[in-house]
């Protein structure tokens, strides 16, 4: 009777949380075992922290895919759009603007880039990897022209104690990527928008034939995204004393990863926030341990494609499983 007892909690255990994500969390501590030890300092409170600062730009950009990607979008340009808004901000501060004038400036750039790559999608009907990989070199290319290609340094204190401020012990990069779970997390699974956008990724016909607007919500989700990066890109900027045009390559594959890695489907309508934080850390712990073991950068590419790799596979597996069940459910009801 007992062992029936907990097996029953078990399974209420394994249908409450996920199966899937309690392979995350089993593969997030195997990392920690892992490179704990090959390095004892990994596991120490001071790792920790810089693990959270590590992960936190990585986990800011993912909350805006998590939305893109389960309405059945992507975004290749975050990288570029944090590297742009670190310059333009240190520009703007070395020209004596306020700082609430000058990060406003810089959210709105956000906030055009999203609306950009919207028209793209939306507009003239490119494919999302096509429209925002234009959107990538381009502002890229923009980075470097305002700042003719070098870095530019920021004098401004206040900015600067503003990157590095920390309220209990955390520095406020980590809580904006916390909060931003939390806030867009609660939105994407308990508003109507939220089921909205699940709606389009499941079939963007069938939304908008129940009346939703497909167009419109895509554009707010690549709005979200881009006003997520540019502040992150901000605080970046802020954290490193200066602006640099050519920082964040490759942003925006390691949030993809995160995503898909935390269950979010490549194909849309599928997945869920709680799934992207296990994501973004269990990236952020193997970037780091990677590091910290000195394993050569070369090695370290290989081995984020790998990882990449990995997280399409499991998603193409999930996507296979799910339409086994779905099958098996019709004939059922049959």
């Amino acid at each position: 009777m007992e062992n029936t007892e907990k097996k029953n909690g078990f399974k209420k255990l394994i249908s409450m949380i996920g199966g899937d994500k309690l392979v995350l969390i089993g593969a997030i501590i195997i990392v920690f075992v892992l490179f704990t030890s090959l390095n004892k300092n990994f596991l120490t409170f001071q790792n920790m922290i810089n693990l959270l600062v590590a992960a936190s730009l990585v986990g800011v950009v993912a909350v805006g895919h998590t939305y893109l990607i389960i309405a059945g979008q992507n975004d290749l340009s975050p990288g570029s759009v944090a590297a742009f808004s670190g310059v333009l901000a240190a520009l703007l501060l070395g020209k004596g603007l306020p700082i609430i004038l000058a990060v406003l400036i810089t959210l709105v750039f956000g906030v055009l880039f999203g609306l950009f790559n919207a028209w793209m999608v939306n507009g003239i009907k490119l494919e999302a990897f096509i429209a925002t990989l234009v959107t990538q070199t381009i502002v890229r290319g923009f980075a470097y022209i305002i700042c003719d290609g070098k870095p530019i340094a920021i004098s401004n204190m206040t900015f600067i104690k503003i990157g590095n401020y920390r309220f209990l012990k955390l520095p406020l990069a980590v809580w904006l990527m916390l909060i931003s779970f939390a806030v867009f997390g609660f939105i994407l699974a308990k508003t109507r928008f939220g089921r909205s956008v699940y709606a389009i990724g499941g079939s963007a016909e069938a939304a908008r034939l129940a009346g939703l607007n497909p167009k419109r919500i895509v554009t707010l989700c690549f709005i979200l995204i881009g006003v997520l990066t540019s502040m992150g890109g901000m605080i970046f900027a802020a954290r490193m004393n200066a602006g640099q045009p050519a920082a964040n390559v490759n942003l925006e594959f390691d949030a993809i990863t995160a995503v898909i890695l935390g269950g979010v489907s490549f194909a849309g309508g599928v997945g869920g926030m709680f799934g992207t934080v296990l994501g973004v850390f269990l990236i952020q712990a193997f970037n780091t341990g990677l590091i910290m073991v000195n394993v050569p950068t070369f090695w370290q590419n290989v081995a984020k494609g790998a990882l990449l790799l990995f997280a399409l596979s499991f998603d193409y597996i999930r996507k296979e499983r799910r339409e086994k069940e779905l099958i098996a459910a019709s004939k059922k009801n049959a």
